[in-house]
């Protein structure tokens, strides 16, 4: 059985959501309940390459991957979980004098926010990252702090913990209305029942476009399906290999076990719900690594997977309280850099619950920014 009132109702049961109701249960709220239709980090999160990182072009964003790198680096501490947490750093290949430019603009940012990131030569970046070519090659950006952990140990230790502060988590239950009086959430509905609330936080990811039409709240996030591979175990690969992002054709790689994860855009993927894998985006993967690694082409593809990444108008994310209803908070949109942004995101959410002021002002990510055409581009995105 579902319980029959909640305080809040966390809908979601990725990163965000277990986060959200981990930061809320440990904070006191009594009555939380998570509702996840499906598997506990069965969304989008169990598909995320696993990259945590602070370098980003827009200050917002520096701060929240900043603030969930610290979370990350004490998560073990804080929950007993452990995560997996490599901190090789992310490294970012760059081949154009206007990308170079921009990367020098965001490394001072990034600096100037106590992030310790820093442009190098292609020589520097062949030495951290020794499967890559440095053809074409003009400078590249490292930050040693960054690196990558994995998602669904995240999403256990933050559900196992909002459990041991008194938080229910609901499993294989799926929301199939909000009910709202006025401007008054009054419960949500569940395939196990009704549960009475005043409060919804919606972190459904993709498919938080729908969530939101039921309390008549108008989220814009598409699905967009984005692919990676795992190869055989490559001979003599550096334990410390960073994240090497390819930033012209968006390649990128990182060590998985004795092999590499690697996975790039696809600019002919059309946005939909459709997880399985298919190979016509290879010949554009293969034509990046010939481009920037050839070695890579040489390894065999051991396995793959196919995710959903979660995309807003400028690929930024959203994240605020609905104006048109009363207590209906959403984290969502976040466009492939969610799993970083989960630790952070917790924190801010709950504040906004709480009638607190949070550690850094997302008012700009609020939903009604398209509507008040105030976008906010992010440039540093794979």
């Amino acid at each position: 059985m579902s319980p029959r009132t909640a305080d809040v109702v966390v809908i979601g049961g990725g990163v965000m959501g277990t986060s959200i109701a981990r930061h809320l249960a440990s904070a006191g709220v009594p009555d939380v309940v998570l509702v996840e239709r499906d598997e506990l980090a069965s969304g989008s999160t169990s598909k995320a390459a696993g990259g945590v990182r602070a370098q980003f072009s827009d200050e917002l964003n520096i701060r929240l991957g900043a603030r969930s790198l610290e979370a990350f680096g004490r998560f073990e501490r804080d929950t007993g979980q452990h995560i997996g947490l490599h901190r090789v750093g992310y490294l970012f290949l760059l081949s154009t004098p206007e990308e170079v430019a921009s990367f020098e603009a965001s490394v001072r940012l990034q600096n100037s926010l106590g992030v310790p990131s820093r442009m190098i030569d292609p020589a520097e970046a062949r030495r951290l990252s020794p499967l890559i070519t440095t053809d074409g090659l003009l400078a590249a950006a490292f930050s040693p702090e960054d690196g990558h952990c994995t998602p669904e140990s995240v999403v256990h230790g933050y559900a196992a913990d909002a459990r041991r502060h008194g938080a229910t988590v609901l499993r294989h239950t799926e929301v199939t209305g909000i009910e709202v009086r006025g401007q008054d959430i009054t419960a949500v509905v569940t395939t196990r029942g009704r549960i009475a609330t005043s409060t919804v936080i919606c972190a459904a990811g993709a498919w938080s476009r729908a969530v939101g039409a039921m309390a008549g709240v108008d989220l814009p996030v598409e699905p967009l399906r984005r692919q990676i591979a795992v190869t055989e175990p490559v001979p003599e690969l550096p334990p410390d290999l960073p994240m090497t992002i390819d930033f012209t054709t968006s390649l990128y790689f990182h060590g998985e076990g004795p092999g590499l994860l690697l996975g790039m855009s696809d600019p002919d993927e059309r946005p939909g719900f459709d997880t399985a894998t298919h190979d016509r985006w290879i010949p554009r993967l293969a034509e990046a690594m010939r481009h920037r690694a050839p070695v890579l082409l040489d390894l065999r593809r051991t396995g793959g997977w196919a995710g959903l990444y979660e995309i807003t108008p400028d690929h930024n994310a959203l994240i605020g309280e609905a104006t048109s209803v009363s207590r209906f908070l959403y984290a969502t949109g976040f466009s492939g850099h969610g799993f970083l942004q989960g630790p952070a995101v917790g924190e801010v959410v709950r504040d906004l619950y709480l009638g607190r002021v949070p550690f850094v002002d997302i008012s700009p990510l609020s939903a009604g920014r398209f509507a008040a055409d105030a976008p906010r581009p992010e440039a540093n995105r794979v």
